[in-house]
This record gives structure tokens, C-alpha cells and sequence, in this order.
């Protein structure tokens, strides 16, 4: 966006809020001062303003909080937040880079329950439709959202194993499925190459909300074929695709 008509007092403000988030009940005038670089006289007058409007709360250590003001607003953009309408638009960006099939999912349980999807310009066509569930384990998008759980969370969510496979290329141990998971949370997305069916291959990222828990997942899907050839852009693009989404649902990390 360009900054032909940039207000300089609301960017100020804007910093001085981000500040206040990161360290609520920790600093006072002179600390934001320093670390924000505006000078005193300024920034007494914008937090003074901005405790009037309630964005703010000043304490009797002379230390700052955010206000109810911000409480409010911020309730108001979760309650208007709608992910099918936002992964539509933003999965449309992505399709135009990669042109593969996106799919988005939640978890319930040990399964993935599919939302919703977006057709690339790929023949491809998916045999999962949105309201089909699939088990989460041999999938990426599931595996993407298995992320956030401990391993003795994972044995009571999952079926008893061996975990039934869908092909023999499904993971059938916990143990195994759990290291796997350590390595995909590290670097932020998950894979899934020919798991939950023969010649196809996947790779998923999370979704998080401002709470920074797991709401849903985004994956891209693609024949074996095209996967070498692909599969580091994809991966680059379903990374930034979740980033996103999770940016949409008040994840600012």
C-alpha cells in the first residue's frame, strides 16, 4: 500500500501499542520513549490522547496496558473473521503460482474434516470433497495439525496400532509418527508423499489464531510426477498461504 497519504502520528501510535502488547504493565513514558525513539514531549501528549479514546490504560506505576477500547475492537474483528471466505481469496493468489489443487481442513479427533477446496489448472482432480473426513495420520494436512500434541495426547486420539493403512506407504507406528511430527513442527509444515494414495503427494502448514492454537490447515496436492519438479515452490507457497490465513485470524508472530 502506498504512503502518499501516511498520517505519521497514527503509525507512532501503532508502534507504541505493538510495544505495549509485548511487555503489558512493564513500561513507562521514558522507556517508550527510548525504545521508540519519539521524543518525550510528543509521546506524552499521544499517550495522554490515547487514553482518553481507551486505547490504553495507565497504571499506578505509571506503567502502560492496552485498553478496553482495543478489547472491544478486537472482538469485533474475530466475530467477523469467516476462514472459508478468506482462504477462498487467498488460495487464489497461490493457485496462480503453483496451479495445483489447495485444500483447507480442520482436525476432529484422529481425523481431517475437509472444508473446503480450490482447483488448480492441473487435470488433477481429488477424490477428497469438502465434508469428507479422512484419518489424520496419513495425510499432510492432518499431520500438520497433529503438530500441537504430545506423544501420550497422540496414542489417545489415534486408532490402536498398527494404524490402518491406506497404502504401504502409510505410517503405521506412533513412535514413528511422533518423530516425524517433532521434525515437520521444527521447520513448519508437514509432507505426505503417496500415504493416503497411490501417486499422489501433499504438503501442508498449520493455521493459527491470536490465541497461537491450531485452527486449521492448508495443503497443496499433486501427482508423484509433477512433485520433483514442484515441490519446493509448493512447499515455499502453502508456508506463506497458512502465514496468511493465520495473519487474517489475529496471529501477528
Amino acid at each position: 500500500m502506498e504512503k502518499k497519504y501516511w498520517v505519521p502520528a497514527l503509525e507512532k501510535a501503532n508502534i507504541i501499542l505493538n510495544f505495549i502488547s509485548q511487555s503489558p504493565s512493564q513500561l513507562r513514558l521514558i522507556d517508550l520513549s527510548t525504545k521508540s525513539g519519539i521524543n518525550k514531549s510528543s509521546l506524552f501528549s499521544l499517550l495522554n490522547t490515547m487514553e482518553l479514546l481507551g486505547w490504553i490504560v495507565k497504571e499506578k506505576g505509571d506503567t502502560y496496558t492496552l485498553g478496553p477500547t482495543l478489547g472491544s475492537l478486537g472482538a469485533s474483528y474475530f466475530r467477523q473473521f469467516n476462514i472459508l471466505e478468506s482462504f477462498f481469496l487467498e488460495s487464489e493468489k497461490s493457485i496462480e503460482k503453483i496451479g495445483e489443487n489447495i485444500q483447507l481442513g480442520i482436525l476432529e479427533g484422529g481425523d481431517v474434516l475437509y472444508l473446503a477446496k480450490k482447483e488448480g489448472t492441473s487435470p488433477l482432480r481429488l477424490a477428497t470433497d469438502p465434508g469428507m473426513r479422512f484419518p489424520a495420520y496419513a495425510s499432510a494436512i492432518g499431520k500438520a495439525q497433529l503438530m500441537q500434541y504430545s506423544k501420550e495426547e497422540l496414542v489417545k486420539i489415534l486408532p490402536d496400532e498398527p494404524l490402518p493403512a491406506k497404502t504401504e506407504f502409510t505410517v503405521s507406528s506412533i513412535n514413528y509418527l511422533w518423530s516425524e511430527l517433532l521434525e515437520s513442527k521444527q521447520r513448519g509444515y508437514t509432507i505426505e508423499q503417496q500415504e493416503g494414495a497411490l501417486g499422489f503427494c501433499c504438503v501442508a502448514a498449520p493455521i493459527l489464531d491470536h490465541e497461537n492454537k491450531y485452527i486449521a490447515a492448508v495443503s497443496f496436492t499433486m501427482l508423484e510426477n509433477t512433485w520433483e519438479n514442484k515441490k519446493d515452490a509448493a512447499t515455499d507457497e502453502i508456508v506463506n498461504l497458512a502465514k496468511r490465513l493465520s495473519y487474517l485470524a489475529g496471529n501477528k508472530k
